[in-house]
């Protein structure tokens, strides 16, 4: 008889195995645990009755070929927008078989409605346990099987137990999309050392011994999805980066999607079982947040690190939506079952406005205060408790059911709320130089992402839980709000000078330091129920005009210089991703400069050096000193190279790497640099580039119009 032994650790993976669960544990005395758990998991469908018992009776004779122990039942569900619905269970003994009856039975009968068929794992198993990935337990286990598990933390802690982990870093010697590699570099603890790619089992041999020796939990590479490991199966290595041996590498292939308006590529992914890979080139947000920011996303979505680090923040509010749903036991749609009601043109133009725009008042003014509502949308959405099934139609003027239970988007958003409004508060309370600053602030980071995504996923065409309605409702209460807020404002004195959905810039005379609007700031938060903080108090903004017409002010482009000297600027050319660096930088040299003055009225006195930083530049640029990668611009394609009728700069360069032998795709970003004569770019990537073929004109003219961004607020 086997006995129990009981152990405490940290949950790191956990996976589909062929009897059941398989699942890792980072244990408190070191050892890496690969464990066992029976976990059977079920779907539910709902419809027509005598579909349903069409589909019990294919299920029941075993025509369904993954449907050995398949258990059938009825039962009463709740439908988030429908209410209690009759459906039937279908219930697999080893989740690995789920996937498989879902996808024959939805093909056999495409009529019925499927919830709870696609849920991660990872999720299924937080609702039924409170276990989280990375979060702390105690398991009792029978030989390698778990018997129970409990939970010892929960992911809303402020300050988490840190994870012990072991992580070893891979990096070719150079970009493997310009020159082809000779080393890998390989980090660990102290170590920092090179190896040589060939001959190829002699580095076979040599990573394997890293893999074994070292045993790390994380694999944090470059260009580990689209170089490395690819490389190692083309080159038919037996080494298997695995910790579970009996597993093979997860792949997906590379592929272009269209969100937000815009066409993203997402390059091919390589997923270890036992252990995380993260390729630092290839996940979404890794330059935003770091890794601190991918486990702290994971540690409050569900959802395992490999995946969270490399999907959208969208991804992440959909499985803490799904985890809400689990645990209050409400029906996940496999697809989205609500659609727009139906309004009049007089209708929709009232209810799809959106946020609150304040047209600026052009020019350059001194002393202004910028106040900012805290995560204002998600702020709305808790306090006003808005959510798809407690928000009415357009026309009947329902907001949200306030007095209610909350709603499952109030419910998914609070705690999220919370802990982001009090990292930020601690943020406030440590000194910068602080060393707990830079992890806080990732972590804060990776959770304002969330928040932001969370009002876009309201209206959001394919979201399970979305709802058009909903989604205007925020915008209605926003405004409204920020309009409470002008109005406090102006009745205390001041003067708005420009309002931008979630944020005010106000100036009075005689207010200069942040304790004159502090008074401000709590009579907007007492009237709107709405947090609020000082951003900040500019010696002296800028609003900018159109380049169009001068008249007519644009609302997110502005500069200006805070009491601290702290440089902000939005909508200028140093804020563009397709902007070369050279231009960015002399853009921001000439923005230093000017933030020199003390005041507003002595900006003047600095345009000359101003000047003579611009004219330094262009020398610099004829003299042919500029690096080319300062020079490189960046833009995204946005289709297929030979689907552009005129190609744009983007397309030109992506036919060139398609004639030195590249491949590319809609989403890609192509890095080129701009001159004379044709095709007019050239590829990064593409062999070496001539800098006497540069384009210098063009580039003076890039450099004079940033430059002119700047210095025409101040002109004489």
């Amino acid at each position: 008889m086997q006995t129990i032994s009981s152990t405490a650790g940290w949950l790191i993976d956990l996976y589909a195995g062929e009897s059941g669960l398989a699942l890792w544990l980072l244990c408190d005395d070191g050892q890496r645990l690969p464990l066992r758990m029976d976990f059977p998991i079920s779907l539910y469908a709902a419809g027509d009755f005598g579909l349903l018992r069409q589909a019990w009776r294919f299920l029941s004779e075993g025509s369904c070929g993954q449907g050995a122990g398949v258990r059938l039942a009825r039962a009463t569900r709740r439908d988030l927008f429908s209410g209690e619905r009759e459906v039937m269970s279908v219930t697999v003994p080893n989740p690995s078989a789920l996937a498989a009856v879902f996808a024959e039975l939805s093909r056999q009968f495409p009529e019925l409605d499927y919830y709870d068929a696609d849920i991660p794992l990872p999720l299924r198993f937080a609702a039924r346990t409170g276990v989280t990935l990375l979060g702390r337990c105690r398991v009792e286990v029978c030989g390698n099987r778990i018997s129970t598990i409990e939970t010892l933390d929960n992911r809303w802690e402020l300050d988490p137990a840190p994870i012990p982990l072991r992580i070893l870093n891979l990096s070719p010697d150079v970009n493997p999309t310009l020159r082809t590699p000779q080393q890998l570099a390989i980090s660990y603890k102290r170590a920092d050392y090179r190896i040589n790619l060939e001959p190829r089992r002699a580095f076979e041999i040599a990573l394997e011994a890293v893999l074994r020796q070292f045993d790390p939990d994380l694999i944090l590479t470059d260009y580990g999805d689209t170089w490395l490991f690819p490389k190692l199966r083309e080159w038919g290595l037996t080494l298997n980066p695995n910790r579970d041996p009996a597993r093979e590498v997860l792949t997906r292939k590379a592929d272009s999607y269209f969100a937000y308006g815009q066409v993203v590529y997402r390059g091919a992914q390589t997923h270890l079982y036992g252990r995380w890979h993260i390729d630092r080139r290839n996940a979404m947000m890794f330059g935003e947040y770091g890794l601190d920011g991918v486990l702290e996303q994971a540690r409050v979505t569900g959802l395992g690190v490999q995946e969270m680090a490399r999907k959208s923040p969208g991804a992440g509010i959909t499985a803490m939506q799904m985890l809400t749903a689990l645990r209050t036991n409400v029906l996940v749609p496999a697809v989205k079952q609500q659609a727009e009601a139906a309004k009049t043109l007089q209708e929709l133009v009232a209810a799809d406005k959106g946020g609150m725009i304040y047209q600026p008042l052009i020019g350059t003014h001194k002393d202004v205060a910028q106040i900012d509502f805290s995560s204002m949308y998600p702020s709305i959405m808790v306090n006003f408790n808005i959510s798809p099934e407690t928000t009415g139609p357009a026309r009947t003027g329902t907001i949200g059911k306030v007095g209610v239970p909350d709603g499952l988007v109030p419910q998914t958003l609070r705690p999220l709320l919370g802990k982001r409004l009090a990292l930020k508060q601690l943020l406030t309370e440590l000194h910068p130089r602080d060393c707990r600053v830079k992890t806080l602030k990732a972590r804060a980071a990776a959770l304002k992402w969330l928040l932001v995504v969370c009002f876009g996923y309201l209206g959001y065409k394919n979201a399970r839980f979305g709802k058009i309605e909903s989604h205007e409702a925020v915008t209605s209460l926003s405004r409204e709000l920020l309009l409470q807020a002008k109005e406090v404002a102006e009745r205390m004195g001041f003067e708005v000078l420009h309002m931008y959905v979630d944020c005010l810039f106000v100036q009075q005379a005689g207010c200069q330091a942040a304790a004159d609007f502090v008074p401000l700031l709590n009579a907007i938060e007492t009237q709107t129920g709405i947090a609020i903080a000082l951003d900040g108090v500019y010696r002296w903004v800028a609003f900018l005009p159109s380049r169009r017409d001068k008249r007519i002010p644009v609302p997110n482009r502005y500069f200006g210089v805070f009491q601290s000297g702290e440089i902000k600027y939005r909508g200028i050319e140093a804020r563009r991703h397709d902007t070369s660096s050279w231009v960015s930088s002399t853009q921001l040299a000439v923005l230093e400069c000017l933030a020199q003055a003390a005041t507003l009225e002595q900006v003047g006195d600095y345009r000359v050096k101003a000047q003579a930083i611009i004219a330094q530049a262009k020398r610099c640029l004829m003299a042919g000193r500029v690096p080319v990668e300062d020079l490189l611009v960046t833009q995204r394609l946005s289709r297929a190279p030979e689907a552009y009728k005129t190609p744009s700069p983007a397309a030109r360069a992506a036919m060139q790497l398609q004639q030195a032998g590249k491949t590319v795709a809609p989403g890609q970003t192509m890095r080129f640099v701009f001159t004379r004569g044709k095709p007019g770019v050239w590829a990064y990537g593409c062999g070496e580039l001539d800098i006497r073929t540069v384009d210098t004109a063009m580039y003076a003219r890039l450099l004079e119009r940033a430059a002119q961004s700047v210095l025409e607020s101040f002109s004489q």
